[in-house]
């Protein structure tokens, strides 16, 4: 454990953001490294070694942070926040679907920022779950062995394939695969996953689940596995049945 707090790698190239973001996390106890761009960026990564990324999809230059997030998950888990002020709903799908943990839009609090910092890293320190490692089930899966989950190796197998989840996707499966048969709502999604800070981002959660869906499902756009509750939440059932 580092004794000046976690590293955090800021890439924005507005410099009004970069000292916005700057100030906020040092004053809440991180070490603060800045990136203007997507070669900086990787250059950081490789380093530094940062605990999480702050990142702006619009970057100068011929690498942007679609793709500065594509190259860093090739290699590292390390937790990604997306940070841009796009706001169309395939931008945030192909930032997730690219390994980012969670996404931002611009505008935002110092409050919320930080609120996300906390629970990326808890989530990172725990290996991707939200409990520690005594009070996990090892080993889950679906009644048909379809999906297996091996938590302690983290590994998820989908029929005959590996699935490579973040660390985020990994801990909403397990929390589905744990309650199995149990409609979990949105607010007990949100928070076993992301933390107590969350709780209303039912919008932000459907995102995640599409996401997962199109990872572990065999037929994503009718998914046998992770069902839909409207206006509740989620289920997972073991058994594989159609969602209707």
């Amino acid at each position: 454990m580092r004794s000046r707090g976690k590293r955090i790698l800021v890439v924005d190239d507005e410099l009004s953001i970069q000292r916005t973001l700057r100030r906020n996390l040092l004053m809440s106890g991180y070490e603060v490294l800045v990136a203007d761009n997507g070669e900086e960026a990787l250059r950081a990564v490789n380093q530094h070694e940062p605990d999480l990324i702050l990142l702006d999809l619009c970057l100068p230059g011929s690498i942007d942070g679609l793709e500065v997030c594509e190259q860093v998950r090739r290699q590292s888990q390390v937790p990604i926040i997306v940070l841009s002020a796009r706001t169309e709903e395939k931008q945030k799908v192909r930032a997730l679907d690219l390994g980012a943990d969670d996404y931002l839009t611009k505008p935002f609090s110092s409050a919320e920022l930080l609120a996300r910092v906390r629970a990326c890293l808890r989530r990172a320190a725990n290996g991707g779950s939200g409990k520690p490692q005594e009070e996990q089930a090892q080993v889950l899966r679906s009644s048909d062995g379809y999906l297996i989950m091996d938590v302690e190796r983290r590994y998820v197998r989908a029929g005959d394939r590996e699935v490579r989840l973040t660390p985020t996707e990994f801990e909403l499966l397990r929390q589905l695969m744990l309650h199995a048969g149990k409609v979990l709502t949105h607010r007990t999604l949100l928070r076993a996953v992301w933390g107590p800070e969350y709780g209303e981002e039912a919008d932000y959660l459907r995102v995640y689940v599409r996401q997962l869906r199109r990872k572990v499902e065999q037929e994503p756009s009718r998914p046998r596995y992770i069902l839909t509750e409207p206006g509740v939440g989620y289920v997972f059932q073991a058994e594989g049945r159609r969602d209707q």
